[in-house]
């Protein structure tokens, strides 16, 4: 039985493709190419989502220079060439340095075939991040777009359960995911604790989250690579091939929030009680 909170919509299925990048620090034109390619390749591959590392365009350890240098603001031309190579079904959601005034935002797009749908701020910064970038004020979007109601946060905004929960509350039935994961130890045999963080909210909440990590190592750090589909139910969907793509085919049914005869994972809320 369909949740009446999403009845109607119907069930499908959506091809999702996440790409690591390996960008380069402060070199927009090499970085541009990548993203280009990956679209390129994506659409030729029928993606309908595709996903890229957070600053993707910039690279991650920037100076406040290299930021200013390199950024991009939301109506770059480049974010409308982009836009004419993908399909008039497909979506791209891709992490980029955005300069305002003396500013930096670590900010995401929401970019089809019609140009940028939105762009978010990162609301969450980590570690060095707060050396240079500005958080953004604004609540995380859920955008309709021709895969469906899609929300967007960036890394760290993950670990905060409050995000994607209230994303999937206003109506989300994807959420993607650019990051830049640290690489850091963990038990053998284990998954990352950020692939951890979204196995678990998206089996609270029945909702599908896309991770798109990135490779390499860069001014010292290395990066988890990471990247991860999990499907409404919480568990990783799909595996990375030796292109770093990761495909995965998500179903998105209207019941996928009611996991047994008598519960629904938003009608069961009680939040009266969690103050």
């Amino acid at each position: 039985m369909a949740s009446p909170l999403h009845a109607g919509r119907g069930d499908r299925s959506v091809r999702i493709r996440c790409h690591e990048l390996a960008p380069r620090i402060g070199d927009l034109a090499h970085n541009c190419r990548l993203i280009a390619d990956a679209i390129v390749e994506a659409m030729a591959a029928d993606v309908q989502l595709l996903v890229l590392p957070e600053l993707a365009t910039s690279g991650y350890h920037l100076t406040a220079e290299e930021g200013q240098a390199c950024g991009l603001s939301p109506d770059a031309a480049v974010f409308r060439q982009w836009a004419r190579l993908l399909s008039s079904e497909a979506v791209l959601v891709v992490g980029y340095c955005e300069p305002d005034g003396p500013h930096l935002y670590n900010s995401a797009a929401v970019i089809t075939a019609s140009g940028i749908l939105h762009s978010y701020r990162k609301t969450h910064l980590w570690d060095t991040e707060k050396t240079i970038f500005t958080p953004g004020n604004n609540p995380p979007p859920v955008i309709d777009t021709p895969v469906g109601r899609l929300g967007v946060l960036i890394c760290y905004d993950l670990e905060f359960p409050e995000m994607p929960r209230q994303l999937a509350l206003r109506g989300a039935d994807l959420i993607a995911v650019p990051t830049n994961w640290p690489h850091v130890d963990r038990p053998p045999e284990e998954h990352p604790a950020e692939v951890v963080q979204a196995m678990a909210a998206g089996r609270a909440s029945s909702v599908v989250i896309a991770c798109c990590d990135r490779y390499g190592a860069e001014r010292g750090t290395t990066w988890t690579e990471g990247t991860t589909v999990i499907g409404a139910d919480g568990w990783p969907i799909g595996r990375k091939d030796l292109e770093r793509h990761l495909d995965a085919a998500v179903e998105l049914s209207d019941g996928r929030r009611r996991i047994s005869p008598r519960n629904d994972v938003h009608h069961d809320r009680r939040p009266e009680l969690y103050l």
